[in-house]
Protein backbone atom coordinates (compact mmCIF):
# COMPACT_ATOMS: atom_id res chain seq x y z
CA UNK A 1 0.00 0.00 0.00
CA UNK A 2 1.28 3.43 -0.99
CA UNK A 3 1.58 5.92 2.36
CA UNK A 4 1.02 9.66 2.21
CA UNK A 5 4.85 10.34 2.63
CA UNK A 6 5.55 8.56 -0.05
CA UNK A 7 3.08 10.45 -2.47
CA UNK A 8 3.67 13.52 -1.17
CA UNK A 9 6.74 14.50 -3.03
CA UNK A 10 5.73 13.86 -6.00
CA UNK A 11 2.35 15.80 -5.35
CA UNK A 12 4.13 18.54 -4.39
CA UNK A 13 6.25 18.53 -7.19
CA UNK A 14 3.18 18.61 -9.74
CA UNK A 15 2.21 15.33 -10.35
CA UNK A 16 -1.48 15.11 -10.63
CA UNK A 17 -1.96 11.63 -10.17
CA UNK A 18 -0.06 11.48 -7.65
CA UNK A 19 -1.66 14.35 -5.74
CA UNK A 20 -5.11 12.99 -6.65
CA UNK A 21 -4.00 9.79 -5.27
CA UNK A 22 -3.38 11.28 -1.54
CA UNK A 23 -6.23 13.38 -1.77
CA UNK A 24 -7.72 10.01 -1.92
CA UNK A 25 -6.19 9.13 0.96
CA UNK A 26 -7.27 11.49 2.89
CA UNK A 27 -10.36 11.01 2.45
CA UNK A 28 -10.25 7.60 3.39
CA UNK A 29 -7.84 7.33 6.15
CA UNK A 30 -7.89 9.13 8.91
CA UNK A 31 -4.13 8.32 10.23
CA UNK A 32 -2.97 9.52 5.97
CA UNK A 33 -4.76 12.57 7.16
CA UNK A 34 -3.27 13.01 10.65
CA UNK A 35 0.21 12.58 8.30
CA UNK A 36 -0.55 14.43 6.02
CA UNK A 37 -0.98 17.12 8.42
CA UNK A 38 3.08 16.90 8.35
CA UNK A 39 3.22 18.63 5.34
CA UNK A 40 4.50 22.04 5.75
CA UNK A 41 1.38 23.93 4.67
CA UNK A 42 3.27 26.93 5.21
CA UNK A 43 4.84 26.52 1.83
CA UNK A 44 2.59 28.99 0.21
CA UNK A 45 2.01 31.25 2.86
CA UNK A 46 -0.07 33.83 -0.07
CA UNK A 47 -2.35 30.61 -0.91
CA UNK A 48 -5.77 32.95 -0.78
CA UNK A 49 -9.08 30.11 0.61
CA UNK A 50 -12.32 31.33 -0.58
CA UNK A 51 -15.38 29.55 0.63
CA UNK A 52 -18.54 29.86 -1.58
CA UNK A 53 -21.92 28.20 -0.30
CA UNK A 54 -25.40 28.62 -0.61
CA UNK A 55 -28.77 26.88 -1.12
CA UNK A 56 -29.20 23.96 -4.02
CA UNK A 57 -29.75 25.26 -7.65
CA UNK A 58 -28.22 28.53 -6.75
CA UNK A 59 -25.67 28.62 -9.22
CA UNK A 60 -22.40 27.95 -6.94
CA UNK A 61 -20.93 25.71 -9.55
CA UNK A 62 -21.14 27.90 -12.57
CA UNK A 63 -20.60 31.12 -10.63
CA UNK A 64 -17.01 29.40 -9.19
CA UNK A 65 -16.43 28.35 -12.78
CA UNK A 66 -16.63 31.98 -13.97
CA UNK A 67 -14.26 33.10 -11.05
CA UNK A 68 -11.72 29.87 -12.36
CA UNK A 69 -11.65 31.74 -15.73
CA UNK A 70 -10.99 34.82 -14.58
CA UNK A 71 -8.44 34.05 -12.26
CA UNK A 72 -6.46 32.08 -15.05
CA UNK A 73 -6.66 34.81 -17.58
CA UNK A 74 -4.15 36.56 -14.77
CA UNK A 75 -2.20 33.56 -14.93
CA UNK A 76 -3.35 32.26 -11.25
CA UNK A 77 -3.13 28.72 -10.82
CA UNK A 78 -7.14 27.64 -9.09
CA UNK A 79 -8.06 24.45 -7.18
CA UNK A 80 -11.87 24.33 -6.52
CA UNK A 81 -12.66 21.67 -3.56
CA UNK A 82 -16.36 20.85 -4.88
CA UNK A 83 -18.08 19.12 -1.42
CA UNK A 84 -20.74 17.65 -2.26
CA UNK A 85 -23.44 15.09 -1.38
CA UNK A 86 -22.88 11.47 -0.32
CA UNK A 87 -23.99 8.65 -1.75
CA UNK A 88 -26.06 6.42 0.57
CA UNK A 89 -24.65 3.31 -1.32
CA UNK A 90 -21.14 3.84 -2.22
CA UNK A 91 -20.11 6.90 -0.03
CA UNK A 92 -18.87 8.70 -3.13
CA UNK A 93 -19.99 12.05 -4.38
CA UNK A 94 -23.05 12.59 -6.21
CA UNK A 95 -23.09 16.39 -7.81
CA UNK A 96 -19.72 16.01 -10.21
CA UNK A 97 -18.56 19.16 -10.42
CA UNK A 98 -15.73 17.97 -12.07
CA UNK A 99 -18.11 17.43 -15.34
CA UNK A 100 -19.48 20.86 -15.04
CA UNK A 101 -15.92 22.53 -15.23
CA UNK A 102 -14.62 20.06 -17.66
CA UNK A 103 -13.71 22.93 -19.69
CA UNK A 104 -10.26 23.04 -17.61
CA UNK A 105 -9.61 19.61 -17.99
CA UNK A 106 -6.89 20.29 -20.00
CA UNK A 107 -5.64 23.25 -18.23
CA UNK A 108 -2.86 22.24 -15.95
CA UNK A 109 -2.93 26.13 -14.00
CA UNK A 110 -6.62 24.01 -12.65
CA UNK A 111 -7.18 21.18 -10.25
CA UNK A 112 -10.79 20.46 -9.62
CA UNK A 113 -12.00 17.84 -7.04
CA UNK A 114 -15.15 16.46 -5.92
CA UNK A 115 -14.96 15.27 -1.99
CA UNK A 116 -18.20 13.57 -0.61
CA UNK A 117 -19.50 15.19 2.59
CA UNK A 118 -20.19 11.72 4.53
CA UNK A 119 -22.92 12.96 6.07
CA UNK A 120 -20.87 15.11 7.54
CA UNK A 121 -23.70 17.90 8.64
CA UNK A 122 -21.74 21.25 7.92
CA UNK A 123 -21.92 20.27 4.35
CA UNK A 124 -17.79 20.45 4.93
CA UNK A 125 -16.03 16.98 4.25
CA UNK A 126 -13.92 16.03 8.09
CA UNK A 127 -11.01 15.90 5.20
CA UNK A 128 -11.22 19.22 3.89
CA UNK A 129 -9.31 21.14 6.52
CA UNK A 130 -5.89 18.45 5.29
CA UNK A 131 -6.92 19.15 1.52
CA UNK A 132 -6.58 22.73 1.88
CA UNK A 133 -2.75 21.92 3.36
CA UNK A 134 -2.36 19.74 0.44
CA UNK A 135 -3.17 22.07 -1.94
CA UNK A 136 -1.79 24.77 -0.43
CA UNK A 137 1.98 23.20 -0.17
CA UNK A 138 1.35 22.21 -3.96
CA UNK A 139 1.57 25.89 -4.37
CA UNK A 140 -2.10 26.81 -5.68
CA UNK A 141 -2.63 30.74 -5.47
CA UNK A 142 -5.81 30.06 -5.03
CA UNK A 143 -8.13 27.52 -3.05
CA UNK A 144 -11.88 27.91 -3.90
CA UNK A 145 -14.08 25.69 -1.79
CA UNK A 146 -17.42 24.90 -2.94
CA UNK A 147 -19.86 23.25 -0.69
CA UNK A 148 -22.80 21.48 -1.01
CA UNK A 149 -25.87 23.54 0.15
CA UNK A 150 -27.98 21.85 3.36
CA UNK A 151 -29.89 24.58 4.89
CA UNK A 152 -29.03 25.67 8.80
CA UNK A 153 -25.53 24.24 9.07
CA UNK A 154 -23.87 25.42 6.29
CA UNK A 155 -21.97 27.96 8.05
CA UNK A 156 -19.19 25.57 9.00
CA UNK A 157 -17.31 26.80 5.95
CA UNK A 158 -16.38 29.97 7.45
CA UNK A 159 -14.01 28.12 9.92
CA UNK A 160 -12.34 26.32 6.61
CA UNK A 161 -11.70 29.84 4.32
CA UNK A 162 -10.51 32.81 4.60
CA UNK A 163 -13.46 34.43 3.62
CA UNK A 164 -17.08 33.46 2.47
CA UNK A 165 -19.16 33.89 -0.32
CA UNK A 166 -22.69 33.14 0.42
CA UNK A 167 -24.91 32.58 -2.72
CA UNK A 168 -28.63 33.51 -2.79
CA UNK A 169 -31.12 33.31 -5.77
CA UNK A 170 -34.00 36.12 -5.48
CA UNK A 171 -37.84 34.24 -4.78
CA UNK A 172 -37.28 31.67 -2.52
CA UNK A 173 -37.39 33.42 0.31
CA UNK A 174 -33.42 32.85 1.16
CA UNK A 175 -33.32 36.43 3.06
CA UNK A 176 -35.02 34.46 5.89
CA UNK A 177 -33.15 31.44 5.22
CA UNK A 178 -29.74 32.90 5.98
CA UNK A 179 -31.10 34.49 8.92
CA UNK A 180 -32.20 31.61 10.56
CA UNK A 181 -28.91 29.49 8.97
CA UNK A 182 -26.79 32.21 10.60
CA UNK A 183 -25.23 33.15 7.33
CA UNK A 184 -25.62 36.32 7.82
CA UNK A 185 -22.80 36.34 10.79
CA UNK A 186 -20.56 34.29 8.23
CA UNK A 187 -20.55 36.22 5.10
CA UNK A 188 -17.94 38.18 4.16
CA UNK A 189 -20.05 38.92 0.95
CA UNK A 190 -23.69 38.14 -0.35
CA UNK A 191 -23.96 37.39 -4.10
CA UNK A 192 -27.36 37.54 -5.50
CA UNK A 193 -27.35 35.02 -8.21
CA UNK A 194 -29.83 34.79 -11.18
CA UNK A 195 -30.43 38.77 -10.58
CA UNK A 196 -32.78 38.66 -13.96
CA UNK A 197 -35.28 37.09 -12.25
CA UNK A 198 -38.15 38.38 -10.65
CA UNK A 199 -37.49 39.44 -7.03
CA UNK A 200 -34.00 39.97 -7.04
CA UNK A 201 -33.90 43.47 -6.04
CA UNK A 202 -36.18 42.55 -2.96
CA UNK A 203 -34.19 40.00 -1.96
CA UNK A 204 -31.48 42.84 -1.81
CA UNK A 205 -33.67 45.22 -0.12
CA UNK A 206 -34.05 42.64 2.37
CA UNK A 207 -31.04 41.39 2.83
CA UNK A 208 -30.15 45.29 3.56
CA UNK A 209 -32.86 45.63 6.26
CA UNK A 210 -31.58 42.17 7.66
CA UNK A 211 -27.79 43.65 7.81
CA UNK A 212 -29.15 47.09 9.98
CA UNK A 213 -30.69 45.10 12.88
CA UNK A 214 -27.50 44.14 14.38
CA UNK A 215 -26.68 47.67 15.14
CA UNK A 216 -24.34 50.75 14.05
CA UNK A 217 -21.51 48.17 14.77
CA UNK A 218 -22.89 45.01 12.99
CA UNK A 219 -20.63 44.42 9.72
CA UNK A 220 -22.27 45.20 6.61
CA UNK A 221 -20.59 42.54 3.60
CA UNK A 222 -21.30 44.25 0.68
CA UNK A 223 -24.04 42.67 -1.80
CA UNK A 224 -23.70 41.71 -5.09
CA UNK A 225 -26.17 40.73 -8.21
CA UNK A 226 -24.89 38.55 -10.53
CA UNK A 227 -25.99 36.51 -13.50
CA UNK A 228 -23.73 33.70 -13.32
CA UNK A 229 -25.26 31.75 -16.45
CA UNK A 230 -23.91 34.34 -19.36
CA UNK A 231 -21.26 36.26 -16.61
CA UNK A 232 -22.84 39.54 -15.87
CA UNK A 233 -21.32 41.01 -12.79
CA UNK A 234 -18.67 38.32 -12.45
CA UNK A 235 -15.99 40.64 -12.85
CA UNK A 236 -17.01 42.80 -10.19
CA UNK A 237 -17.64 39.81 -7.65
CA UNK A 238 -13.97 38.59 -8.93
CA UNK A 239 -12.48 42.50 -8.02
CA UNK A 240 -14.45 42.56 -4.76
CA UNK A 241 -13.20 39.55 -3.64
CA UNK A 242 -9.33 40.58 -4.20
CA UNK A 243 -10.37 43.96 -2.42
CA UNK A 244 -11.45 42.44 0.75
CA UNK A 245 -8.66 40.09 0.98
CA UNK A 246 -6.50 43.70 1.07
CA UNK A 247 -8.71 44.55 3.74
CA UNK A 248 -8.57 41.70 5.72
CA UNK A 249 -4.97 41.81 5.50
CA UNK A 250 -4.17 44.95 6.12
CA UNK A 251 -6.68 45.47 9.27
CA UNK A 252 -4.72 42.06 10.90
CA UNK A 253 -8.02 39.85 10.67
CA UNK A 254 -6.75 37.36 8.11
CA UNK A 255 -3.82 36.12 10.18
CA UNK A 256 -6.46 35.97 13.37
CA UNK A 257 -8.63 34.18 10.99
CA UNK A 258 -5.47 31.69 9.85
CA UNK A 259 -4.44 31.32 13.39
CA UNK A 260 -7.92 30.50 14.58
CA UNK A 261 -7.82 28.18 11.79
CA UNK A 262 -4.69 26.22 12.67
CA UNK A 263 -5.68 26.26 16.14
CA UNK A 264 -8.97 23.84 14.90
CA UNK A 265 -6.72 22.04 12.92
CA UNK A 266 -4.44 21.04 15.71
CA UNK A 267 -7.77 20.25 18.05
CA UNK A 268 -8.90 17.97 15.19
CA UNK A 269 -5.78 16.25 14.81
CA UNK A 270 -5.61 15.25 18.13
CA UNK A 271 -8.73 14.09 18.15
CA UNK A 272 -8.67 12.11 15.23
CA UNK A 273 -5.14 10.43 16.67
CA UNK A 274 -6.91 9.70 20.37
CA UNK A 275 -9.93 8.38 18.38
CA UNK A 276 -7.62 6.39 16.73
CA UNK A 277 -6.06 5.14 19.75
CA UNK A 278 -8.93 4.26 21.95
CA UNK A 279 -10.46 1.92 19.30
CA UNK A 280 -7.34 0.40 18.64
CA UNK A 281 -7.12 -0.72 22.19
CA UNK A 282 -10.48 -2.46 22.59
CA UNK A 283 -10.68 -5.95 21.63
CA UNK A 284 -13.83 -7.41 19.81
CA UNK A 285 -14.05 -9.20 23.33
CA UNK A 286 -14.59 -6.44 25.87
CA UNK A 287 -16.42 -4.33 23.62
CA UNK A 288 -18.67 -7.68 23.66
CA UNK A 289 -18.98 -8.19 27.21
CA UNK A 290 -20.27 -4.14 27.35
CA UNK A 291 -23.11 -4.86 25.13
CA UNK A 292 -23.68 -7.79 26.53
CA UNK A 293 -24.05 -5.73 29.96
CA UNK A 294 -25.94 -2.93 29.12
CA UNK A 295 -28.67 -5.59 27.33
CA UNK A 296 -28.72 -7.48 30.25
CA UNK A 297 -29.44 -4.13 32.34
CA UNK A 298 -26.56 -4.43 34.31
CA UNK A 299 -25.42 -0.87 32.44
CA UNK A 300 -26.60 2.37 30.66
CA UNK A 301 -24.53 2.41 27.87
CA UNK A 302 -23.18 5.81 28.88
CA UNK A 303 -21.90 3.80 31.72
CA UNK A 304 -20.34 1.24 29.69
CA UNK A 305 -19.12 3.78 27.42
CA UNK A 306 -17.61 5.53 30.61
CA UNK A 307 -15.44 2.26 31.52
CA UNK A 308 -14.12 2.51 28.42
CA UNK A 309 -12.84 5.45 28.30
CA UNK A 310 -11.59 4.69 31.64
CA UNK A 311 -9.86 1.65 31.00
CA UNK A 312 -7.98 3.50 28.11
CA UNK A 313 -7.42 6.81 29.51
CA UNK A 314 -3.62 8.07 29.47
CA UNK A 315 -1.88 7.58 32.72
Amino acid sequence: MTHASELAPRALEGDRRSLGRLLSLVEDDPLAAAEISEIDGTHSPGTRVVGITGAPGSGKSTLTNRLVVLMRERSETVAVIAVDPTSPFSGGALLGDRIRMNEHASDGGVYIRSMANRGHLGGISAAVPQAVRVLRAAGFEWILLETVGVGQVEVEIASQADLTIVVLTPGWGDHVQASKAGLLEVADLFVVNKADRPGARTTVRDLRTELTLGGPTARRPPILETQAHNGEGVAELDATVQRLYEELALSGELEDRRTSRLRAEIIQQATTLRLVELSGAWSDDLVGTMVQRVRAGELTALAAARELANLTSPG
